[in-house]
Formats: C-alpha cells, sequence, structure tokens
C-alpha cells in the first residue's frame, strides 16, 4: 500500500509541476506576437483561385468571436481573400481556431488565422488512452502511465534544455536514455532481478546504436538538413545547432522504447521457463527463449520499418511520381531524406537484433545460477 501512495504522489507532481512550466515556455515563445482562440461565427466570402503553376488555392474571409485573453467576446474579421497565401485549412462555421494578431507598419491590426484549436480533442483521446491501459493494465498499467510521464520529463525538462543550451546532442540524449532507462524499467516492475537484467540488456542496444548511428552518419554523410524543421531551427539559432547530433540523438531516441519492450519481453520469458521446469539447464533455457526471441526481432524489425514508413508516407508517393531528382531506384536511396531513414531503420533494426540474444544469456546465466 504505501508504494502505491508514493506512485500516486509522484505521478500528481509530474502532472501538477509540469502544467506551469509549458505554460510558461509557450508564454516566452510567443512574446514577438499575440495569439489567441476564437471561433468562426460565420463564413462570409470563399473562394477559389488558380495559381500559375496550377494549383487551386482556396481564399476565406471569416467573421470570429474571440474565446480567450482580452479578445474573449470580441468580433474579429480574418480577410484571407486580400492576401497571397494558400491556406492549408478550410474552415467553417463553429471551428475552433488560433488567431494571430500583428501591427503593420502603419499601426494597424492585422488578423490571420493560423490553425485549428485541436487540444480538446486530444485530451480526450489521452483520457481514453488512459482508461484503456488502466482497464487492461490494472496496478501495472497505472506505472506504466507514469513511466511515460517520466521520460515526457525527461525529455522536455533536461534533453531539449540541454541541447538549446549547445551541448553535444549525443552525448545528451545518452546520459538522459540511460536516465529514462532506469527510471522507467524500475519504476514500471520494481527493484528486482528481472529489471536489473532488462537494463543491462537494453543499456547494450543503446551502445550498439548509438555507435552505429555515430560510424554510419559520418559515412554516408548525412548532415541533419534533411526536413524543413532542420531548416527552421537553423533559422532560429543560427549556428548554435549541432544538426548532426540531433540526428543521432533522434536515432538513439526512436530506438529506446523497442529496446526496452524486448529486453523485458526476454528476461519474462527466461524467468517463466526456469520457474515452470527447474531441471533446465543454462544451454536449454537460451535455446527455448531465443525461440521466442527470434520470433520478436522478426516481428519488432518490421515494426520499426513500417512505423518510419508511416511517417514519411508522403514522401514514399512523390518517388512514385518518378520526377527528377527521384528517377531511378539509386537516386531515391540515394537522396538525405531517404538515406536517413535507411540508417535509421537499419541500425535500430542491428541495435534491436544483437540486444535479443544478450539479454537471453544474462537472464538465463542468473536465473539458472539462482537454481544452484
Amino acid at each position: 500500500m504505501y508504494k502505491k501512495i508514493v506512485f500516486i504522489i509522484l505521478f500528481i507532481f509530474i502532472v501538477v509541476f509540469s502544467s506551469p512550466v509549458l505554460a510558461q515556455k509557450e508564454n516566452e515563445n510567443n512574446f514577438s506576437e499575440e495569439t489567441f482562440e476564437a471561433q468562426v461565427v460565420k463564413v462570409l466570402e470563399k473562394r477559389a483561385v488558380r495559381k500559375e503553376d496550377g494549383f487551386t488555392a482556396t481564399l476565406q474571409k471569416l467573421k470570429l468571436l474571440g474565446t480567450s485573453g482580452s479578445w474573449k467576446n470580441k468580433e474579429i474579421f480574418f480577410d484571407g481573400t486580400e492576401i497571397d497565401v494558400i491556406a492549408k485549412n478550410i474552415y467553417k462555421t463553429g471551428d475552433k481556431v488560433l488567431v494571430s494578431r500583428s501591427l503593420s507598419s502603419d499601426g494597424s491590426e492585422k488578423f490571420y488565422v493560423t490553425d485549428y484549436v485541436r487540444r480538446g480533442n486530444l485530451y480526450l483521446l489521452s483520457v481514453l488512452f488512459f482508461i484503456v491501459v488502466l482497464l487492461t493494465g490494472r496496478w501495472r498499467g497505472f506505472r506504466a502511465i507514469l513511466g511515460l510521464g517520466l521520460s515526457f520529463f525527461i525529455i522536455f525538462y533536461f534533453i531539449i534544455p540541454q541541447i538549446l543550451k549547445g551541448n553535444n546532442p549525443l552525448a545528451v540524449s545518452l546520459f538522459f536514455s540511460i536516465l529514462i532507462i532506469v527510471a522507467s524499467t524500475y519504476l514500471v516492475y520494481g527493484l528486482n532481478k528481472k529489471s536489473n537484467i532488462a537494463i543491462v540488456g537494453t543499456f547494450a542496444g543503446i551502445a550498439i546504436v548509438g555507435t552505429l548511428s555515430l560510424v554510419f552518419t559520418k559515412l554516408t554523410h548525412l548532415a541533419g538538413f534533411a526536413d524543413d524543421e532542420s531548416l527552421y531551427l537553423v533559422s532560429l539559432m543560427g549556428g548554435d545547432i549541432n544538426l548532426q547530433g540531433l540526428l543521432l540523438a533522434g536515432f538513439i531516441i526512436g530506438a529506446l522504447g523497442v529496446l526496452d519492450d524486448i529486453t523485458v519481453s526476454q528476461v519474462s520469458t527466461v524467468k517463466e521457463l526456469t520457474e515452470a521446469n527447474s531441471a533446465l539447464k543454462l544451454r536449454e533455457t537460451y535455446k527455448r527463449a531465443m525461440k521466442v526471441g527470434v520470433d520478436h526481432i522478426a516481428s519488432m524489425v518490421n515494426t520499426l520499418f513500417l512505423a518510419y514508413a508511416g511517417a514519411s508516407f508522403s514522401l514514399l508517393l512523390l518517388f512514385s511520381f518518378k520526377q527528377s531528382p527521384f528517377l531511378t531506384f539509386s537516386q531515391v536511396i540515394n537522396n538525405e531524406i531517404i538515406a536517413t531513414e535507411i540508417v535509421r531503420t537499419l541500425v535500430g533494426s542491428i541495435g534491436l537484433t544483437l540486444a535479443v540474444p544478450i539479454t537471453t544469456l544474462l537472464a538465463s546465466y542468473f536465473y539458472t545460477k539462482r537454481k544452484k
């Protein structure tokens, strides 16, 4: 009962402490312009305009009603028909939107609808996720959610700030990845032999992923400029950001969750085997557990590929048009964007594959040693 109270207090602390800090960071980032929420009251005008490049843009004039801050209950008009901007969203009456207010050179106000307000539905989905995990996993599910919150906390309040200060992203991600592994594993599974072995196995996998990422990022000359977000970071921070190191950090953090899952599964498999048959020796235990491990490897490697392919699906569709510079297969894989995903998938898969026999061997040794 004491442990449950401690876990609940820790969960409340993370949630309560994170909220004001997030709000403070959001306010700090938006100091140069005023952004507020509003609701579309009426679509005053809507027309399609065909651009010179053949693309058709939809321009809208909207009547809005502010719903937050100093603009609450005030009417605002957004005239998107006067600006030569391709709107990424088509709004309708009742939509909740984000509005940006700026002052022109003559002192007049300009309002721009920048995006939808999605927060409410995201909260709803999060609540649904928590309910499903808690009903299915019960107390273990609650601790898993707490571990997720702890990982989020470390990434946003330790890893990202350290990188923004100019520290080496690879070193920062490695150090705090170790902290995430230790904290989340002990939090979910407790202080025991199972957790200890899983942590060591995950360390081994992360070390392999980090080493291979460093080597092949250099060999393939990946600079980290593959996406628009990287270019935007450079424009904001100039030369103070190490994009290649940031790319390596992403490789490591991306592989961390999969490695943690498979190492814990392998230790659990060995533990159950030795408890079910105390006569099993190390070699036989390892052999039987690896049959399960091989299945894990096959499914997880495919999972990694599909996850990265899904994240880059628009890019894959672009390649199907056979336009320069993507006319041939060699040109496609030589492009930095796709080369980055290839390196990410393969180094993660290698680390995952090698972590399985390492963890299984360690677990087999220590659990059969306990019987002796």
